[in-house]
């Protein structure tokens, strides 16, 4: 599991990815490198962070989940998964990417 930061357009965002190098999670965009590594360190404080994930279906079927920060805001979404378990998966890795 890695942690990728990029920039487009001037913006900088994070993503999770597996150890194929698949996107599990990819954040909003951020003003800069402080408030996106103020929000990464807010994450990795908070001891229950089952509740940081919205688990959710869309219109066709698929999983995701969104991880908001410790004020309920999005901070970012996951890709699709087929299956619920999947998706359960993506989020253990997410919380286990967060801590390390």
């Amino acid at each position: 599991m890695s942690k990728m930061q990029y920039h487009t357009n001037n913006d900088l965002s994070f993503q999770f990815t597996n150890k194929n190098g698949d996107t599990l999670f990819k954040s909003i965009s951020f003003k800069n490198e402080e408030e996106m590594n103020g929000v990464i360190s807010t994450l990795q404080k908070i001891p229950n962070k089952l509740k940081l994930f919205e688990r959710k279906t869309n219109h066709e079927g698929l999983f995701l989940f969104k991880l908001k920060n410790d004020q309920g805001q999005i901070i970012g979404t996951s890709e699709h998964y087929n299956s619920e378990a999947g998706m359960e998966n993506g989020i253990k890795n997410i919380i286990t990417a967060i801590e390390n």
